[in-house]
């Protein structure tokens, strides 16, 4: 093969790698079917895997303003977990309150699956769930990678 026809194909792999390389998620989505025990009993998976990556809960957590039954399953599970979750911008930026770690999430479907991950700046991990009769159960091991 002639170096030339290798150029494009240089070039649309180091695209690629641009591309997922992120700083995290840059909005949560959540899809309208996921709601209800569903909805709750992925929140708290991702919630107690969260919990064990950050160690500490004393850090407040940052979620985009979403009304959405995940949104609120994942609010109620990591407050259940003992951290502070704020929503707004101005409880996040208050004076003399520490700078709280952004948390981004999404869930997607694919192959009759969902996939959910969660991204801070510093990890992020995912899991793959089966949905059947309005309930959630892991169909993957969870996946993390961390960040410097």
């Amino acid at each position: 093969m002639q170096l030339y026809r290798l150029i494009p194909i240089v070039l649309t792999l180091c695209l690629v790698g641009c591309q997922t390389a992120t700083d995290g998620l840059s909005t949560s989505a959540a899809p309208a079917d996921v709601t209800g025990p569903a909805a709750g009993a992925i929140a708290g998976d991702m919630a107690g895997r969260f919990a064990e990556q950050a160690g500490s809960t004393t850090t407040p957590i940052k979620l985009h303003k979403d009304t959405s039954e995940f949104a609120v399953a994942l609010e109620a599970a990591l407050k259940g977990w003992g951290f502070a979750v704020v929503t707004d911008d101005k409880s996040a930026n208050a004076k003399g309150a520490a700078k709280p770690v952004e948390l981004s999430y999404s869930i997607v479907a694919a192959d009759g699956q969902v996939l959910a991950r969660l991204s801070t700046d510093t990890m992020e991990f995912g899991r793959a769930y089966s949905i059947g009769n309005g309930v959630a159960t892991p169909a993957s091991p969870l996946s993390l990678m961390k960040r410097n």
